[in-house]
């Protein structure tokens, strides 16, 4: 009999496999016709080397030069005429603005006929960035949403604004050049304006919009960064074609499968979770006391991206806490484990892409002195599941759709 971690292991393998970016992006260039000037790729975010790597794969020479940016320790090997950086995440660092200023110079002086492959995935917010402000106040202002609970749109409208190649501004900078983006999607409903801040598509958000997100944090901004957020970016962009090829959707149905493999019958309850990662660790707990006792393995499905307030100085991420925060509603409830899971490979700043609970989790902390709730109020899910072997470590993917996360019952 397979154990319900060996369960978890499989379905995560499964999952994380069916939406590596590099099959899609070879599809999308399979059979597209460029037209008769250079070709240009420029490459962005947590999934940046594996989609560029595709991208030489399948166009080859016909590719001028390119610039790769992605996260430390993300990129695999050199790529034929492309130069590879890696910057900092969630925090854009030096190294950003650095590998940013070296694809701008790339795509400079283009001529109409040329074309800038641009492909993007998520991270890019803080991989690929010109900042307006100082690269101490950006840093400063990010810190400050990543730990007030702001989800993800609210942050890009603020970043975009901060920015000069977010938020279409890039697209700019390519004219008369075309722009061809093939996207991997990490935001709820694929909205291409926020993917990594949107720097290839018209941007929606407004100055007001941007301004009421202050004010309801109540981020502290310079007189600089003020000015930013009054300058509106641009609403209409006539040189870009845009290709989706991925999303968290993707990653669930995925889930599902692989699950479906191992013989549970299963429910994607939302491809679209966005509350607090402990709200949705209890709600999933919630749902395996409805089911408990239920004589055939079930599996729900969660996607998404939670949210976390910080309320310690702890370590941890959003996926850690919220497997953390299920393992006491699930206590007791034989053959019952929820996991959550970062399909990056990355939670937070730690080593692990999240963390698996099931029903024996909380006795095997509580007999280590280990109080699960005094854990969660310091953010210090990674060390608490380090002690019970619940973090789920995959290394870099190569792939960046969003969050999983999985109640399972094994029916026993």
């Amino acid at each position: 009999m397979r154990s319900l971690r060996e369960d978890a292991d499989f379905i995560i393998a499964q999952a994380i496999q069916k939406v590596l970016p590099d099959q899609a992006v070879k599809q999308a260039l399979r059979d597209r016709e460029f037209d008769s000037g250079k070709i240009y790729v420029v490459s962005a975010g947590k999934a940046a080397w594996q989609m560029a790597d595709a991208a030489a794969d399948t166009l080859g020479s016909k590719i001028e030069r390119g610039v790769v940016i992605t996260k430390y320790e993300h990129v695999k090997g050199d790529i034929a005429r492309m130069d590879c950086y890696e910057a900092g995440h969630p925090v854009p660092d030096e190294n950003s603005f650095i590998a940013t200023q070296a694809a701008l110079s790339l795509v400079k002086g283009l001529k109409k006929e040329d074309t800038v492959l641009f492909l993007l995935s998520g991270g890019g917010s803080a991989l690929f960035e010109q900042p307006l402000v100082t690269g101490e106040e950006l840093a400063d202002i990010t810190k400050q949403l990543l730990s007030c609970g702001a989800d993800i749109v609210e942050m890009n409208t603020i970043r975009k604004r901060l920015s000069g190649v977010k938020g279409g501004k890039f697209a700019k900078w390519c004219e008369p050049a075309h722009v061809y983006a093939i996207v991997l999607s990490d935001i709820l409903g694929d909205p291409l304006d926020m993917i990594a801040s949107g720097p290839a598509y018209p941007d929606t958000s407004t100055c007001e919009t941007a301004r009421s997100i202050v004010r309801k944090y109540q981020l502290k901004l310079s007189a600089q960064a003020k000015k930013c957020l009054d300058t509106e970016t641009p609403k209409e962009l006539s040189n870009v074609e845009t290709q989706i090829t991925g999303s968290v959707k993707n990653l669930c149905l995925a889930a599902a499968q692989a699950c479906e493999a191992l013989g549970y019958e299963t429910l994607i309850l939302t491809d679209r979770l966005t509350c607090e990662a402990s709200q949705a660790g209890s709600f999933l707990a919630s749902i395996a006391k409805t089911h408990a006792g239920c004589k055939k393995r079930m599996a729900f499905i969660a996607g998404g991206e939670t949210v976390v307030h910080l309320t310690g100085s702890g370590k941890g991420g959003r996926n850690q806490e919220l497997a953390l925060a299920a393992a006491s509603g699930i206590a007791g409830l034989t053959g019952a484990a929820v996991f959550s899971v970062g399909s990056d490979g990355t939670d937070g700043p730690t080593d692990a892409a999240g963390g698996y609970c099931d029903w024996q989790t909380k006795e095997k902390l509580s007999e280590q002195g280990i109080d699960i709730y005094e854990v969660l109020q310091r953010n210090d899910a990674y060390h608490a599941l380090q002690k019970c072997d619940g973090l789920l470590v995959t290394g870099a993917t190569g792939t960046n759709v969003n969050d999983v996360a999985v109640l399972l019952l094994d029916g026993e």
